[in-house]
């Protein structure tokens, strides 16, 4: 799979998945598994799911959160797949997209944890370079949480 980020938002038919910077005042929100793998909230669009119902799906599952306004879409990565089949028998192929953004959020529940997805452990509202640092074995979304810090104060 190739995939470039870009700062467009893809048309909505091309959009397979959604990721969010949630912020509490000046912290990130983010997640951990049970491997120990740390991740920002987002996931799987499902079928017929709008894109403001997959954040808000995603948003309760993982992380126990809602959302308290509008997001705000900084971009998304684009990708292009040699596979012969889609991930999911809906989704768009070869072409698709994973779309970033940023919102505020109140962590006022526990993490869902549907069966068929991550097995969320512990969640934290982190200052945002302490939240980058957590990204380190992906630096591209420590790149991402540094981007959406900037658009939110400018």
């Amino acid at each position: 799979m190739d995939a470039q980020f870009s700062l467009a938002v893809p048309p909505d038919g091309l959009i397979t998945n959604i990721h969010l910077i949630g912020f509490i005042g000046d912290r990130v929100v983010v997640c951990e598994d049970n491997r120990g793998h740390w991740f920002l909230p987002g996931g799987t669009r499902e079928a017929d799911e709008t894109v403001r119902d997959c954040l808000v799906r995603e948003l309760r599952e993982e992380a126990g959160a809602r959302l308290c306004g509008e997001p705000v879409w900084i971009g998304a990565h684009r990708a292009v797949t040699d596979r012969p089949a889609p991930y999911r028998p809906w989704q768009p192929h070869p072409e698709k997209a994973w779309l970033w953004g940023w919102a505020e959020v109140e962590l006022d529940g526990a993490p869902t944890n549907p069966d068929d997805g991550e097995q969320v452990v512990q969640v934290r509202a982190l200052p945002v370079a302490e939240a980058a640092a957590l990204m380190g074995a992906e630096p591209w979304r420590a790149e991402l949480i540094q981007l959406a810090a900037e658009l939110r104060r400018a």
